[in-house]
């Protein structure tokens, strides 16, 4: 990990928890959004619905520096609702000073069809991008998802990694069967009310 970790090391590590000791540099904070914060028991209550109560927000995303490791890191510090995505609204929970947290190792990803592309001019983060994300802030391209323990008082909420699958059957039914009533209204319309040859 001293050198940055090789791509192989980084592989067999993803969703392995680790313990880091380090301090956090606010002034190169990046944000992932729009995201809405993990909470299984809001989840369990909402699975199958079509539409959410989540509040919209982001996940920040903060360099961290392991001066054991010699190596700064990315830690997805958790969520805040959009009111405190500026550190401003939140300074309490700006962390001064060295701090030990736990994470999950997370691996870069790839852009989803219909996710936009990242902005990182506007400092707007879609997805997982570790490789541009390190370019900005001077960091390795590794990157971990601190754990709920290490939330703080008017700070980010931690714990955002997501580890179920929501129940999105009732969405999917809906979908695809909105389809094939619409595809079969289309084929009616085109060659349904067409007037029977008559043989003579």
């Amino acid at each position: 990990m001293a050198d940055g970790g090789s791509p192989v090391e980084l592989n067999s590590l993803e969703y392995r928890p680790v313990k880091v000791r380090g301090r956090f540099d606010h002034s190169k904070e990046l944000y992932m959004l729009p995201r809405t914060m993990v909470d299984p028991a809001r989840e369990a209550r909402e699975a199958g619905r079509i539409g959410s109560s989540a509040e919209s927000g982001a996940y920040v995303i903060t360099p961290f520096h392991c001066p054991d490791l010699g190596t700064t890191i990315l830690v997805n510090r958790g969520f805040v609702p959009r009111r405190k995505v500026n550190p401003e609204t939140r300074q309490k929970g700006q962390i001064e000073g060295e701090v030990e947290l736990v994470g999950m190792v997370r691996l870069s990803e790839k852009r989803k069809p219909f996710v936009p592309e990242n902005s990182p001019q506007t400092n707007h983060w879609h997805y997982r991008d570790l490789e541009a994300m390190a370019r900005v802030t001077g960091a390795d391209p590794i990157f971990i998802d601190a754990d709920f323990k290490s939330t703080v008082p008017g700070g980010p909420i931690g714990g955002q990694t997501r580890v179920t699958l929501r129940n999105e059957h009732l969405q999917y039914i809906i979908t695809w069967y909105g389809l094939c009533a619409a595809t079969a209204y289309m084929w009616f319309k085109k060659f349904g009310r067409r007037k029977p040859l008559v043989l003579r």
